[in-house]
């Protein structure tokens, strides 16, 4: 057997360079005490929460893998549930940082999530068109809600009722009743999707936008709320509608079935509010109280409107009669009185509009106290704005407090580089270049530029060059942080820009078809005495196709140069005769370098192929098929045969140029990865993507086993391919309306394993047991039995005592779908030992709940089978007296907690009173002794 050839592992070490994510929504979070201060955004798989007031980072909520779609924080602020793209569900405590709960029952992306008012139930929307109600507090699914055809837009609780309101991309707004778990209302008024959809006036008003510029409002009457006998009809289904007048001709409104959907609620069309954008509804919200409401199209104007109170609109309608009276006497005595009502524009009122940077993506308001309005924004471009607006004002303006900016560009990086000394990275985009320090990731240095394409570092590190779209080559100088120089070098974008071996000048390609060569020079600068760096024209080399990508050779005798025609022409530096071509690519060449010995080069390009060629010769060494679709960065390691390839399916990968075989697949960014840079010393990789994030990679003393890494891939596809695999039937359930929330996962097949385990090692130890009891009636004296090391591992406990533990390991989120893949062999063993638990008391909550699942699914081969019918039987009894015995205790913890809560508020109150009564004459005190003063200056 062959030296394996040992590699070191590298390792994710940071993700940088991203303010806030736009695939999810910006939400205003309570830290420290305080609210309207700190936001929380989506950051690649992470959340980030800045401090808006400082533009600091105060925590970073960790992810896995997937990316975050959406936020939701909980009423009391201690928590955020986090939807991410794969469907899961991941419950943060911003005390803490970590994720305390999460729920696996979606399919696809979640893309609407609410909190009931409370905070114990979280219902969930999704892509694939399910909504889910899950018990926050008990950590598990209460039912998934199927009914919907398209994705899931948004969901609402109804504070009162127990009532679900969600939206959909397939035009309906549905009404679920939770205590039934069914849709009784559909309403259909919409042409297109309906994008989001709000609550207001103390939900008896709910609004919905869709693809154009209305914002219909619909007015909600409860039917079961008393009724006054006297009260005619037609008053009776208007309900709370003043300006129901305008509910004309375009009431073609929603009732399906006027008669059994009409039990709880009615609900019809008022009219219209009209917005200034004409394109769709991108988000639709309100503040928590409910009096402010605002949407934002796909452009970058945020409309802000305010909902008059009850007592708002009877003060307003007051107003109305007396001056309609006062115009009914000035006109003629006779004449009778119209009815006066306010039109939905009055109620409804237009504040004022606010005009971000860039595109919003997602907003969220927060209403203080005092009356003041803060907003924050999350734009397209990788920013966060946050704007204060004083609604007491006579005209409202909003005024911007804050803008996140230094953490990232505007636009996707699409070049970094390293300093010699690994120490400072470059990134530049289309608007501006910034340096970072590797070990802070703090940003120093931001300079504007034009768009660009390539760069590098100059040797001693104190100045950079950017090669531009539009053809310049830009000369920085890092301590001023000013632009020294701009060359006109090309007459078309320059592709690439490579450093001479001895480093005293580049080379640059562009899109005219020339190779041009340059050389440093000090030249003096009339501002100073002192002398600063340009760059000289030397020598220029024409080609019959546009230049991709120009590399010197480390001796610096050949020069390679990809071209538009899919070949690698090889040139010789000194004379610039041609020496050798390599073709056998189907697309252009993106790509490519050239091994520290100069032996090897490596061509990546847009056939997805990566190919190793001798240089010597020519000879293609191998191909191999590197990515799923371009591959665009390539780069050796220092002083290896090692190669790095980026790639548009989003991965990077890691090769062996002479062995040819891939070595490690780098997986974290979510879209197509443009460019990354190796440090000198090979110990870091970083890499830019255009999710807008800058991604750190280091290198580990770990070392690389091929075989495992296989292993391991081989598993991530097993798991992988499970989660895909259709959902198990429960016997005798239709496809209906509703369904079990949870879904199979890995770690659901895992928890039944555990439990199928846990019940053999109790079914050998029991059968164990018996013979032990035999041999020593046998031998009519005590033998000695030997302890299962699992359960001695566990404190010597019995076989029985040992599958309940394991039971209560599984996560309570993953409970009933474990259950539901559990073979029905297993059952019969389980109900026996579930009747020993409850008998004991233990758990009673928990096994009730696995025991009622078990009955539910196996009801029909239970009740078939004559050997468990005395087991059913004694279930029935334990299991009555012991949940009643609960239920008792329960009922008696509570009866006390509330005699303390009254008797906390008793006190509570006496000591509120005795403090005012004693400001009340501290009061009195100090205008008694103002008067005597008074009085004697008098």
């Amino acid at each position: 057997m062959g030296l394996t050839r040992q590699y070191l592992r590298y390792e994710p070490a940071a993700l940088f360079g991203l303010v806030a994510s736009a695939r999810g929504n910006a939400v205003f979070v309570a830290l420290r005490g305080e609210r309207g201060r700190y936001v929380a955004v989506p950051a690649c798989e992470h959340v980030f929460v800045w401090d808006t007031r400082k533009g600091e980072k105060v925590l970073i909520l960790k992810g896995l893998k997937q990316e975050v779609s959406y936020l939701c924080p909980s009423p009391d602020g201690l928590h955020l549930a986090v939807g991410y793209e794969d469907g899961s569900i991941r419950v943060f405590s911003l005390l803490s940082g970590e994720a305390n709960i999460t729920f696996n029952g979606h399919k696809a992306a979640v893309t609407a999530l609410q909190y009931d008012h409370l905070g114990g139930r979280l219902v969930s929307g999704s892509k694939d068109t399910d909504v889910i109600v899950w018990d926050v507090i008990n950590e598990s699914g209460l039912y998934r809600l199927r009914g919907h055809k398209d994705a899931v837009t948004q969901v609402l609780f109804l504070k009162e009722k127990n009532l679900l309101v969600t939206s959909g991309k397939d035009t309906l707004v549905k009404w679920w009743d939770l205590d039934t778990q069914h849709c009784f209302k559909t309403l259909v008024g919409h042409r297109t999707e309906v994008w989001g959809m709000a609550l207001i006036s103390e939900e008896k008003r709910l609004i919905t936008g869709s693809a154009d510029s209305e914002l219909r409002v619909w007015d909600i009457t409860y039917i079961q709320e008393v009724k006054d006998p006297d009260e005619p009809e037609s008053k009776k289904s208007k309900g709370s509608s003043p300006g129901a007048e305008e509910n004309t001709e375009e009431d073609e409104t929603l009732e399906l079935d006027e008669h059994p959907e009409e039990r709880l609620i009615k609900c019809s069309k008022v009219g219209s509010i009209m917005r200034e954008g004409r394109d769709r509804v991108v988000t639709l919200g309100t503040d928590r109280t409910g009096k402010i409401l605002a949407c934002h199209g796909t452009d970058a104007v945020l409309e802000v409107f305010s909902v008059l109170s009850e007592e708002e609109v009877r003060k307003k309608l007051e107003k109305k009669m007396k001056k309609a009276k006062k115009k009914a006497k000035q006109k003629s005595e006779e004449e009778p009185e119209g009815t006066v009502e306010l039109s939905l524009q009055e109620e409804i009122q237009r504040v004022t509009n606010i005009r971000a940077s860039s595109k919003i993506k997602s907003f969220d308001l927060i209403l203080s106290p005092k009356g003041e309005l803060k907003i924050v924004l999350l734009l397209q471009n990788n920013i966060v704005e946050s704007y204060h607006l004083n609604l007491s004002a006579q005209v409202p303006q909003a005024v911007r407090a804050s803008k996140i900016t230094i953490g990232g560009h505007r636009s996707d990086v699409r070049t970094l580089a390293f300093s010699s000394d690994n120490i400072a990275i470059l990134s530049a985009a289309a608007e501006s270049i910034k340096i970072w320090n590797r070990s802070t990731l703090q940003c120093i240095r931001t300079m504007d530029c034009e768009y660009a394409l390539c760069s590098l570092f100059v040797p001693g590190d104190r100045q950079v060059i950017i090669g531009t779209k539009t053809g310049k080559l830009q000369l920085y100088d890092l301590a001023s942080g000013s632009l020294m120089e701009t060359l006109n070098a090309h007459d078309g974008a320059v592709w690439s820009i490579a450093l001479s071996p001895d480093q005293r000048g580049v080379v640059t390609g562009g899109a005219d078809k020339c190779v041009k060569f340059w050389e440093f020079e000090l030249v003096k600068d009339e501002s100073s005495i002192q002398k600063r760096l340009s760059m000289k024209h030397v020598r220029v080399l024409q080609l019959d196709e546009d230049v991709l990508c120009v590399r010197y050779s480390p001796n610096q005798k050949l020069l390679a140069v990809s071209l538009l025609d899919c070949t690698v022409k090889i040139f010789y530096v000194d004379t610039l005769k041609f020496f050798l071509s390599l073709y056998g690519h189907k697309l252009p060449v993106l790509c490519m370098d050239i091994s520290y010995d100069g032996t090897l080069i490596a061509t990546g390009s847009a056939d997805r192929n990566v190919k190793i060629w001798g240089l010597d010769f020519g000879d293609c060494h191998r191909s191999l098929f590197a990515h799923d679709d371009s591959v665009m960065y390539l780069q050796f390691v220092a002083k290896s045969h090692l190669f790095f390839t980026a790639g548009k399916d989003s991965k990077i990968k890691q090769w062996d140029a002479d062995k040819f075989e891939h070595i490690q697949t780098l997986e974290g960014h979510h879209q197509e990865v443009w460019c990354l840079a190796l440090s000198p010393n090979g110990d870091y990789v970083v890499s830019a993507s255009h999710d807008k994030s800058l991604r750190l990679w280091e290198r580990t003393r770990e070392p690389l086993i091929l075989e495992e890494e296989r292993e391991m891939q081989r598993e991530a596809e097993y798991e992988d391919s499970v989660a895909k695999e259709e959902q198990p039937v429960v016997a005798g359930e239709t496809q209906g309306e509703t369904g079990l929330a949870g879904k199979k996962t890995i770690e659901t097949i895992k928890a039944a394993e555990q439990i199928m385990e846990a019940i053999e090692l109790y079914r050998e130890e029991m059968a164990k047991l018996k013979e032990h009891k035999a041999i020593c009636k046998a031998a009519g004296k005590e033998v000695p039995y030997p302890v299962n090391p699992i359960l001695r591992a566990y404190g010597n406990v019995t076989p029985s005592a040992y599958v309940l533990e394991v039971f209560k390991k599984v996560k309570s989120s993953e409970l009933e779908e474990s259950l539901l893949v559990l073979p029905f062999s297993y059952v019969p063993d389980l109900l026996e030992l579930f009747n020993e638990y409850i008998h004991l008391g233990s758990d009673i909550e928990l096994l009730c709940r696995a025991l009622l699942f078990l009955l539910k699914i196996h009801f029909g081969q239970i009740t078939s089978n004559h050997m468990l019918v005395t087991v059913i039987e004694n279930l029935k009894k334990t299991t009555i007296s012991r949940v009643s015995e609960a239920r008792d205790v329960l009922g008696f913890n509570m009866a006390g907690l509330q005699y303390l809560k009254r008797e906390i508020e008793a006190k509570d109150e006496v000591t509120f009173f005795a403090d005012a009564t004693d400001r009340f004459e501290e009061k009195k005190r100090k205008r008694k002794k103002k008067e005597k003063m008074i009085l004697a200056v008098l």
